[in-house]
This record gives C-alpha cells, sequence and structure tokens, in this order.
C-alpha cells in the first residue's frame, strides 16, 4: 500500500511541475492586481484585482510589479529617446509603423516575444507584429 501511495505522489508531482513555470506570473499578477485594484477601490478593489491579475499574469507573461522597477532603470540607463505621439499611451493603444523605434528587451525579464520602447515619456512594452501596447512600464 506506501508503493501505491508514493507511486500516485509521483504521478501527481510529475503532473504538477509544469505548473510551476507559471507561478512566477501568477504571482506577478496577482500583486499587481491587487495593488492596482486596492488603489483604485480599496480593499474589495485588492482582492478582485488580485484574482483577476493571478489569472492574467499566469497567461500574458508580462513584466510583474517586483520586475517593473528594475526594467524602467533599464531603460533609463540605456538612454532610450521619447518618441512623441499623438494617441493617448494606454494597453491596447497601436504605435505608428514609421517614427518610433523598437528595442529587443533582455532576457533575464522574461518578455523576449514584445519589444519595448519610450513613448511620451513612458516606458512601454509592445506586441512587435501589431505595435500594440501590451503594459506600461511604471
Amino acid at each position: 500500500m506506501n508503493i501505491s501511495i508514493l507511486k500516485y505522489g509521483f504521478v501527481s508531482l510529475a503532473l504538477l511541475l509544469p505548473a510551476g513555470a507559471y507561478a512566477q506570473g501568477v504571482v506577478n499578477g496577482a500583486n499587481e492586481g491587487a495593488q492596482q485594484g486596492g488603489n483604485a477601490a480599496g480593499p474589495v478593489g485588492a482582492v478582485v484585482g488580485g484574482a483577476v491579475g493571478a489569472v492574467t499574469g499566469g497567461i500574458n507573461g508580462l513584466i510583474g510589479i517586483d520586475m517593473t522597477p528594475r526594467f524602467h532603470r533599464y531603460v533609463v540607463e540605456q538612454h532610450r529617446p521619447s518618441y512623441r505621439v499623438e494617441e493617448t499611451v494606454a494597453v491596447g493603444t497601436v504605435l505608428p509603423a514609421e517614427g518610433v523605434e523598437y528595442y529587443e528587451a533582455p532576457a533575464e525579464y522574461g518578455v523576449t516575444q514584445y519589444r519595448y520602447t519610450v513613448v511620451n515619456d513612458e516606458v512601454v512594452l509592445v506586441e512587435p507584429h501589431t505595435r500594440k501596447i501590451v503594459q506600461i512600464v511604471q
């Protein structure tokens, strides 16, 4: 019987290990969602924001709240110019194909599928094929 329990334990562990790859995104998303929700709507907003952030943080693979100051500092140290655009700088805004330079993000931030730039003095992550802003890094 003990061998059966061990077998089930190992099978369970093997099935759960891939979920560990998403853990950092979930935790970062939960933290960021809770902070933003708390700022917007107090304790109830923090709870809702944390739950939503946990779900989306594990899926979208953006820079978590614990890494954003470091990434922002990295961009500032690179002395990237700030491009001016007429559009509002917000998640979902599509940036122009011309007149803005997009840069590769270092692998250590886990967002190599995106590019970054500085627009209207805001550091943003951009989906390179659509040029759509996916995160504002503050």
